[in-house]
């Protein structure tokens, strides 16, 4: 015997299973159109990123030259990476290279965001001029650095033979010692504007009843931005940190363009070297090994983030 509702009808009743039926059809239908929206972003994830990256760490396991896919060698390539002087030194100068740039551009970037943000002269104007190395392609700006760092028409050397400093021209980027504190130079100078405008937003963001309140409490400068201004601004500046830190050690386009990893293979990072072994002297096999060694630092660089991203949503 079929259910009856005491306080509904029949019809009331059939009307409201006929109502979650077409609910639950129109859920149904949700979910497919949601797969058919996902496909195409999924197939471009898979064939952009997945499949290289697969690939890539295929190579890194062959001795594949050239053209040639090789054979299957296993851990032959990593084994004797870490026998190379000169990948032992390209790992020291990615670190390097990566935390003196990103102490750099934190300590600058704060202090031009706390001056930004407390300076009411031509504001606009000195955040336009803070803006224009990250505006400016990378390729652009670095050719611009090439021309000041020249061995011969430098106007930095003409300069300094002018003052008295030095009695010729110097070879910034022709001098291992020399050549990556021009890298960090560069490097620092094109991100320090990505830290002073992220900090600059996220001081505005800082209610200014809290400093108000902490000066009539007789707090100094420095326990008002020890105890106020670093705790406020500490989520974006952890972001921006882990950001910059992927970047700088993935760098590229920089250093290529500065100085192709030379002098004599002293500023090598791992994306110049991969691409000197790799597609420079068709070690593709190799080149595809050191690719994949810096795999784990960013594998870990990206999951501090989202673990930081997460923590804040929570």
């Amino acid at each position: 015997m079929e259910w009856q509702s005491p306080t509904l009808g029949r019809a009331e009743v059939n009307e409201l299973r006929r109502r979650a039926s077409l609910r639950h059809s129109l859920m149904e239908r949700e979910a497919v159109l949601g797969w058919i929206l996902v496909i195409p972003a999924l197939a471009l994830l898979l064939l952009f990123i997945a499949y290289p990256f697969v690939y890539g760490i295929w190579l890194s396991l062959t001795d594949s030259q050239g053209g040639n896919l090789g054979r299957f060698v296993g851990l032959i390539n990593f084994i004797g990476l870490w026998k190379d002087s000169i990948f032992r030194q390209t790992v020291v100068n990615s670190f390097t290279y990566t935390i003196i740039t990103l102490i750099f551009k934190i300590a600058i970037g704060m202090v031009m965001a706390l001056l930004l943000n407390r300076s009411a002269v031509v504001r606009n104007v000195l955040r336009a001029a803070l803006l224009l190395p990250w505006i400016v392609p990378t390729v652009l700006g670095a050719l611009a650095w090439f021309m000041l760092f020249d061995s011969t028409f430098s106007p930095l050397s003409w300069t300094m033979i002018r003052l008295g400093l030095v009695k010729e021209n110097v070879a910034f980027l022709g001098n291992p010692h020399l050549a990556m504190g021009c890298l960090i130079l560069v490097n620092v100078w094109r991100g320090v504007p990505f830290f002073g405008i992220s900090l600059l937003a996220a001081l505005q963001a800082v209610p200014a009843d809290l400093y108000e309140a902490a000066t009539v409490d007789g707090a100094s400068s420095w326990q008002q931005f020890r105890n106020i201004t670093v705790p406020m601004v500490e989520p974006v500046l952890v972001v921006v940190v882990l950001l910059s830190m992927i970047w700088t050690f993935s760098d590229f386009q920089l250093i290529y363009v500065l100085t192709q990893g030379g002098p004599a293979d002293s500023t090598h990072v791992f994306a110049t070297l991969a691409y000197q072994v790799g597609l420079g002297a068709a070690q593709m096999g190799v080149g595809a090994a050191i690719s994949v060694t810096m795999f784990p630092v960013l594998a870990i660089f990206a999951a501090l983030l989202l673990w930081w991203l997460r923590r804040q949503e929570i």
